[in-house]
């Protein structure tokens, strides 16, 4: 039994500090991986499936010991303590998501019909539209949003500069954007894809500057995949309007 775990701690320990070179620059696989993880999750959250939360928690807990870089002795050696507090943030609102989507499976709500049955997070049909049904947000939900995104911002700046984190005003934009868009997904809001790109126009320079290359070019990636994102949760939104108007007509 020692022996394996033994063969597991050194294998573990293999994979912690396996690093990739690009040029005169240095870059962890566990950033590139738990990256990876990220973008998996991002699409099955556009697709509403409940695998995209799991997934994206293994890619939270890779990344999280990524951007304490000072504590971790990472190439970087820089500590971006909004970029790795906000690791924990999606963990935590990620197991809320999950909790919500696989509520929507024993519950039940009407989809498209044209929906993929293997790509659906609902069981049954109902004549309910809840959960991750993707609509736009309320006008309250609207100023909460606005007032958590002001607030938040200046507050986590205050504390990370505390801190003595590297860019603290942008890290806290990053933070608070990450927890609000992720909270949107949750929630089923349209508008969560807008803050996302919100987050990716602070966080691709911050990223390239403080070398975590990997990280600036998934930011990238995913301004462009926000955006397609944006466009399907709209489509879907609409058909299913769309769906409700004409539903009555039938029926009659």
């Amino acid at each position: 039994m020692s022996g394996i775990l033994a063969s597991v701690n050194d294998a573990l320990t293999t994979f912690l500090n396996a690093q990739w070179s690009i040029g005169d620059s240095a870059v962890l696989w566990r950033e590139i991986i738990g990256n990876g993880f990220g973008i998996a999750s991002a699409i099955g959250g556009m697709r509403r499936v409940v695998w995209a939360w799991p997934v994206g928690i293994a890619g939270n807990i890779l990344l999280f010991t990524v951007f304490l870089g000072g504590m971790f002795h990472t190439p970087q050696d820089l500590d971006l303590y909004g970029q790795a507090g906000r690791q924990v943030m999606f963990l935590i609102v990620s197991v809320y998501g999950w909790w919500q989507w696989h509520r929507a499976t024993t519950a039940g709500m009407r989809e498209p019909a044209d929906t993929d049955p293997s790509r659906s997070i609902l069981s049954e049909p109902a004549d309910t539209y809840e959960a991750v049904q993707p609509r736009w947000a309320t006008r309250q939900e609207r100023l909460f949003m606005l007032l958590v995104a002001v607030i938040g911002t200046c507050g986590f700046a205050w504390v990370f500069s505390a801190l003595g984190s590297w860019g603290p005003w942008a890290d806290a934009w990053i933070f608070t954007g990450s927890l609000l868009a992720t909270f949107g997904m949750a929630r089923g809001w349209t508008e969560f894809w807008l803050i996302w790109i919100a987050v990716d126009i602070v966080g691709v320079p911050l990223l390239f500057t403080a070398g975590y290359y990997p990280s600036a070019v998934l930011y990238l990636v995913y301004g462009v995949f926000v955006a397609w994102g944006f466009v399907v949760w709209l489509r879907v939104q609409r058909r299913a309007a769309a769906e409700r108007v004409s539903s009555p007509t039938q029926s009659a």
